[in-house]
């Protein structure tokens, strides 16, 4: 006996395969050397290499061995026919391979069994199975099964059918004819059916086939045939399904995306709208349904990191500790939207990167600036080619959690045309009442966005629509004063510079006195950004005196450039002989240079030496007591800054000009000064018709740059006023505020930035509306002890503050009474 796998042999077929067990060679030899007879039997399993007899079927096939050839390799290739069925008894092994004692069957044939009706059945079945099948060769077939014995008939068929092993197997232990013929017809309508089935999706494939290639060919069977099956494609939609339902979307959500899956698979794989149903659902599985960063709570190393990222600022801090306070008391608070408002270059993009880190949150950053399209913020819906969602689901996607610091930069340079106005969609984002359903036009589902942390970043509040920043807290963040800047520089910008450019600690040190030069007469801002480029610049000026030193020029040469040649590096070339040594060489010279370099002290004239002369002169030295010259306080985008009113007087006809590309509200300021100077002509010691004979030219300096607001109004009066009456305006005193007609001095705004402005230009004293007296609570307590301040409620008061003498009134007419003091009842008229 010999157990086989991979094959069952029948009665009546001629069969060849290898042998190469050492158990089935004994086997065979033993056959071999007596009458050929060997009993076939199947292995349950074909990888086991010594199987037990419980182990093989206990049904085979004794076969004669035809022919055998022993192969180079050990093993024997041999070719076997079946002569009848057998089943075991007993099995013996004691001789190093199996011996069998089989019992063998004979059968009768029912003369009522219908053989003759069955034999033709199969016969027929058989030859439409070979018609469909490409693998067996018709003519052959035919003629095999050309056969009166109907046992004889079934081995047949059932050898060349293209069955399992177990089926095979199966129809072996049938040992009546008649009931294998009727297992064998079963079992070719089942196979023709397969075929016939195959055949149809074939013909179906090949028609799509001409509009299409090779690979939509292979893809429509595959879909085809499991289309037939009734199931899918199981390995990719099961994997997409299986992440649907762990994403933790809404119950909507996750309807809609499982009626999108369903539409992708009925689709075909390469047509345009598969390709638009699976970036759809990719994208509803790259956004943030239920992940979470874990939130730090703890206020101290909140504090600990705002303090050691930015100095100052104690109320934003204070406003963030506050959050953090809330979120520890409450389980679950809506996300704050804060804006930060303030010129370039105070820190309000880094302080979102500190609140990320001080709340242990992911950080995401969105600029606005120049952003016009509504889709930008909403993205486009899905019938637009090439749509994508808008950059808030992209900026949530990136971040990865649904609960982010979420950077708006630049929401005040967005701008609006045709396209539509991102402004009005932030709405929606931005209002804690609705944002929890925030429906992007490509999603097209309902997004939470109400645990995110927003935070928006604007130089200028009036660009930004009125009911966009009603949903946001602004808190307002000015410029440095220039203690605030050189703490600034010695904690974060020095340290920060020397490293990036590889400048030891020791090598250059600011003196309080260099340090102080380089923020009044190198930068003039209401920030520390170009401050930071100005220490770089010293620093890089520095470093290359250590490169230089060094012999660092000739090793960059020799990284960069070809062989060292003699012309160029003639020692070098001798010594080493190779760039890479030179350089190495430098390399390691570079510390002992930067030991003995002795340390830079940056002072006063070691800036001039390395930066050039001061760009920006003392601004005490330039303010003189002059006629028509009166320094005012302006606010502009980049912080305070202060402006000279000029006004000449000339011979004219009363016409009043204005230059310095002034705004319609400062013409009317000067025209409201004009008209209070007018009704206050005795006063101020001219004539009623003092204008009749005179023009008045008012200029504001730095022609190029437009300048408008009410605030300039006490600033133009009081040139006008020291023109007309020629007393000159203290060059050490600076104004603002609104005038009127009557001579009222109206509130301002900005005047943090003004007083900041005053005090980097050296101006100490200050002439302020009395209604701005309560807004010196946001004023570092430096710059109050630092100036001197005068409160006014009235032009009468700012003139006697600013011009350095008292103006010598007219007698009084009757005439000038009734002009300046006009009764009440007169007034009614």
């Amino acid at each position: 006996m010999m157990p086989i796998r991979d094959v069952v042999i029948f009665p009546h077929m001629m069969t060849p395969f290898v042998v190469g067990r050492d158990s089935s060679v004994r086997a065979l030899e033993e056959a071999l050397a007596s009458d050929k007879k060997i009993f076939l039997a199947t292995q349950h399993d074909a990888s086991v290499d010594d199987p037990r007899p419980d182990e093989i079927f206990s049904t085979g096939t004794i076969a004669n061995i035809v022919q055998s050839l022993k192969l180079a390799d050990g093993n024997i290739k041999v070719l076997v026919e079946g002569v009848e069925r057998a089943r075991v008894v007993s099995v013996a092994s004691d001789e190093g391979f199996f011996r069998a004692t089989v019992r063998t069957f004979s059968t009768r044939m029912d003369a009522a069994a219908p053989v003759e009706q069955l034999t033709t059945r199969v016969t027929g079945l058989f030859e439409q199975y070979v018609k469909l099948s490409q693998n067996l060769n018709y003519e052959t077939m035919i003629a095999a099964i050309k056969v009166d014995d109907p046992g004889k008939l079934a081995d047949t068929v059932g050898a060349n059918l293209q069955l399992t092993i177990e089926e095979k197997q199966e129809l072996l232990e049938i040992f009546d004819p008649i009931d294998r013929l009727t297992r064998i017809a079963e079992m070719l309508d089942i196979e023709i059916e397969k075929l016939s089935m195959d055949r149809s999706i074939q013909g179906r494939v090949k028609r799509q086939m001409e509009r299409a290639q090779k690979e939509y060919y292979l893809n429509e069977k595959i879909k085809a045939i499991q289309k037939e099956l009734g199931r899918g494609e199981k390995s990719e939609y099961d994997e997409l399904k299986k992440k649907i339902d762990a994403a933790g979307m809404p119950k909507e959500t996750h309807e809609k995306a499982i009626s999108e899956l369903k539409k992708l698979e009925q689709m075909p794989p390469m047509s345009a709208e598969s390709t638009v149903s699976r970036n759809y659902i990719d994208w509803l599985l790259g956004v943030p349904w239920k992940n979470k960063t874990r939130e730090i709570r703890d206020l101290k190393y909140a504090h600990g990191i705002l303090e050691s990222d930015h100095y100052g600022l104690e109320k934003i801090k204070e406003r963030i500790l506050e959050f953090l306070a809330v979120r520890r008391l409450v389980n679950n608070p809506k996300g704050s939207i804060l804006c930060f408002v303030g010129p370039p270059g105070v820190g309000k993009t880094s302080l979102g990167m500190s609140i990320a880190k001080a709340t242990g949150r992911k950080f995401v950053r969105l600029s606005l600036g120049g952003v016009r399209d509504e889709a930008e913020i909403r993205g486009h819906r899905r019938t637009y080619i090439g749509a994508l969602p808008g950059q808030i689901i992209q900026s949530m996607k990136k971040a990865g959690t649904k609960n982010p610091v979420f950077m708006l930069d630049e929401i005040d340079k967005m701008s609006t045309d045709f396209r539509g106005d991102p402004s009005s969609a932030l709405l929606e984002v931005l209002d804690p009442a609705q944002n929890f359903m925030f429906q992007d036009h490509y999603l097209d589902v309902e997004y939470d966005l109400s645990e995110v942390f927003f935070i928006a970043t604007a130089n200028v509040l009036h660009t930004i629509p009125g009911p966009l920043q009603d949903r946001m807290e602004v808190i307002r963040l000015s410029g440095y004063t220039e203690l605030e800047k050189a703490e600034i520089a010695r904690k974060f910008l020095i340290p920060k510079q020397k490293d990036a450019t590889g400048i030891e600690e020791k090598q250059v040190e600011f003196t309080p006195e260099g340090l102080g030069a380089l923020i009044q007469s190198y930068t003039r801002e209401a920030g520390v950004r170009n401050l930071e480029r100005e220490i770089g610049n010293v620093c890089r000026k520095v470093a290359r005196k250590v490169v230089e030193l060094s012999g660092g020029e000739n090793a960059e040469d020799l990284a960069k450039g070809g062989e060292v040649i003699e012309e160029a590096a003639p020692a070098k070339k001798a010594k080493k002989g190779t760039k890479k040594a030179a350089a190495a060489e430098a390399d390691a010279a570079l510390p002992k240079i930067k030991s003995e370099l002795p340390a830079v002290a940056v002072t006063t004239q070691v800036l001039t030496e390395l930066l050039g002369p001061p760009r920006y002169r003392d601004s005490v030295t330039d303010k003189k007591n002059d006629i028509g010259a009166t320094v005012g306080l302006a606010w502009t985008e980049v912080g305070g800054s202060i402006l000279t009113t000029e006004a000449a007087i000339m011979e004219g006809r009363g016409k009043l000009t204005t230059t310095g590309k002034l705004g319609d509200v400062m013409q009317e300021s000067a025209q409201a000064a004009m008209s209070y100077i007018r009704s206050r002509s005795n006063s101020l010691g001219l004539s009623r018709d003092f204008y009749r004979h005179i023009d008045i030219h008012l200029h504001v300096p730095e022609g190029a740059i437009p300048k408008d607001g009410p605030s300039a109004g006490i600033t133009i009066a009081t040139s006008i006023t020291s023109a007309l009456t020629n007393i000159a305006v203290r060059g050490d005193v600076a104004m603002t505020g609104e005038i009127t007609v009557r001579g009222k001095v109206l509130p301002i705004g900005g005047l943090k930035e003004k007083m900041l402005a005053a005090h980097r230009n050296g101006i100490h004293e200050l002439v302020l509306p009395r209604d701005n007296e309560k807004d010196l609570y946001d004023i570092p307590e430096v710059i109050k002890k630092d100036m001197k301040l005068h409160f006014v409620e009235s032009m009468d008061e700012v003139l006697k503050l600013a011009l350095v003498r008292e103006v010598t009134p007219l007698p009084i007419t009757a005439a000038a009474v009734q002009t300046e003091t006009r009764p009440a009842e007169d007034m009614t008229h």
